[in-house]
């Protein structure tokens, strides 16, 4: 008889809405955005277990390491376990623009896909960890298991709403309220992982919120001053508290139903 492997037994015995990420025991899959591939309420535990097979653990990453380059050549998407990234792209005078900052449970990369390119460069914020899924693999599961293809076709469509979001933010919106955007699209974020909407510390430095918000780091340091005075925030360095979080919804004009 062939033995059962450990995995096979574990999604036998544990309910796969439960599991830990069999990359980091740690992290279980709820806290997890790739949790939103792995765990589709139409996946049985076999479909798991072959989505499983394709995810290769990452190295570790120390702040300041590339996760992939701006033109590399595409193969893989990213779920981020631990860490913040930011992802940026560099004109031909070597200008940088932050484009995005991501936490742990999102994914990464899906800009590469069009192209076959990345089309920005992306760094760590601090020590962090990784999901690598080869992009060709996930396709060909993707094929057999339609319920996982709707899933991340909806993964993508929110990438795209993100991005047009913040499009429109640092397009026409003052910078009182982009930057009380920012903290809000953060706190939110911690919620959704199980941690504190209303103390976090900033992933990214000042000028790195500026060049993200297409403001100057002075006039950042200035919002940070006049919502501190008005008791909406208590900043501390990097270290935020939300003191009064409808007073900064107001700001942002963000309504409770949005």
């Amino acid at each position: 008889m062939k033995p059962t492997s450990k995995a096979a037994i574990f999604a036998k015995e544990i309910p796969y809405a439960v599991r830990s990420c069999h990359t980091n025991p740690s992290i279980s899959c709820g806290e997890c955005r790739l949790g939103e591939l792995c765990l589709p309420i139409a996946l049985d535990a076999k479909e798991i277990l072959r989505l499983d097979e394709i995810v290769k653990q990452g190295r570790a990453l120390s702040k300041g390491d590339y996760l992939y380059h701006q033109d590399e050549e595409f193969k893989a998407i990213y779920a981020i376990r631990a860490g913040s990234f930011k992802t940026f792209k560099t004109s031909r005078d070597g200008t940088e623009q932050v484009t995005g900052l991501y936490l742990p449970g999102e994914i990464m990369g899906m800009d590469g896909i069009s192209s076959n390119r990345y089309g920005s460069s992306a760094i760590a914020l601090e020590t962090g960890s990784f999901c690598e899924i080869p992009f060709h693999l996930l396709e060909d599961l993707s094929t057999k298991i339609p319920s996982l293809q709707g899933r991340f076709f909806r993964l993508m469509g929110q990438e795209i709403v993100k991005d047009q979001q913040m499009l429109t933010l640092v397009s026409s919106n003052a910078a009182d309220e982009r930057v009380a955007a920012l903290l809000l699209s953060i706190s939110s974020r911690n919620h959704r992982r199980k941690l504190s909407p209303t103390h976090f510390r900033l992933p990214m430095t000042r000028a790195d919120i500026g060049s993200y918000l297409g403001v100057t780091l002075e006039t950042v340091s200035r919002v940070f001053g006049r919502l501190q005075k008005l008791a909406i925030v208590k900043v501390d360095n990097r270290e935020i508290e939300v003191i009064d979080m409808p007073a900064l919804k107001k700001i942002a004009k963000v309504h409770d139903g949005d």
